[in-house]
């Protein structure tokens, strides 16, 4: 079976620094896969080259088969990649609702959807439905900055999945949201992940959530892959203990 997205020696460099150093992955239909290292590691790099918001230096990024190497996000989405960012990218003055159909028009809709889009009763239906999967109904009329940090990350990822994306990437979903909301942040994702048979690949620092969510999990280390596999496996592996961690006994933590 063709992997839903492919990484061919990526190499992406910034003046004389190397960013990552012939990055090497494929990843299959519905696989979670959770990306740790340490600040500088390359994984923020890779998303952006994944998601079409950078151009490796040199490389192939192949997304079921098809090169898209250098192919602008907004493209990308349309052919099934969704991207959420580390800090939310939302409009803070408008409401959850107003967020998801202004969501909907510019990944779903023609060009002119884009002039109409709060008066659109049937986007709002969508808008509501979206909201609904995610549980966020109760949340549809609030504005978006009184919303707590955990429901503001949970409506921007179902922002960026409202088009139904093959594939998912996912940026620090957990950073920024307190210790009590994440697990339950975590919960409802994962709920909606295999509902909709979505792949998602997602840089995370929390090592408990990595542990308990990503059914495999690749380590980077100077821009370079340094262990790849389950995820008991790749927290036992001494580099990853070593260079990433911080431990020798691979102890869940922050990395």
């Amino acid at each position: 079976m063709t992997p839903v997205l492919e990484c061919v020696d990526i190499k992406k460099s910034f003046g004389g620094v190397l960013a990552t150093q012939g990055i090497d992955l494929s990843i299959s239909e519905r696989e979670i896969v959770g990306i740790i290292g340490a600040n500088g590691a390359g994984k923020t790099t890779l998303l952006n080259i994944v998601s079409g918001y950078l151009t490796p230096s040199a490389g192939r990024v192949l997304f079921r088969g098809a090169d898209i190497t250098g192919t602008p996000p907004r493209v990308l989405a349309k052919r099934g990649i969704a991207r959420s960012f580390q800090i939310p990218q939302l409009f803070v003055r408008s409401t959850a609702r107003e967020n998801m159909m202004l969501a909907l028009a510019l990944l779903c809709e023609p060009r002119s959807a884009l002039l109409r889009p709060f008066g659109d009763r049937d986007l709002e239906a969508r808008a509501d439905i979206v909201l609904k999967s995610y549980g966020l109904t109760g949340h549809a009329d609030s504005v978006v900055g009184n919303l707590p940090q955990g429901v503001r990350k949970l409506l921007d990822i179902a922002m960026a999945t409202c088009a139904e994306p093959k594939l998912l990437l996912l940026d620090e979903p957990t950073s920024g949201v307190s210790s009590e909301e994440k697990h339950d942040l975590m919960k409802g994702l994962a709920k909606r992940f295999a509902a909709d048979a979505m792949t998602v690949l997602f840089i995370e620092h929390d090592m408990e959530i990595v542990r308990e969510y990503a059914s495999r999990v690749i380590a980077l280390y100077d821009g370079r892959v340094i262990a790849d596999g389950m995820a008991n496996a790749v927290f036992a592996d001494p580099e990853v203990k070593r260079l990433i961690l911080g431990t020798r006994d691979g102890s869940a933590g922050h990395a």
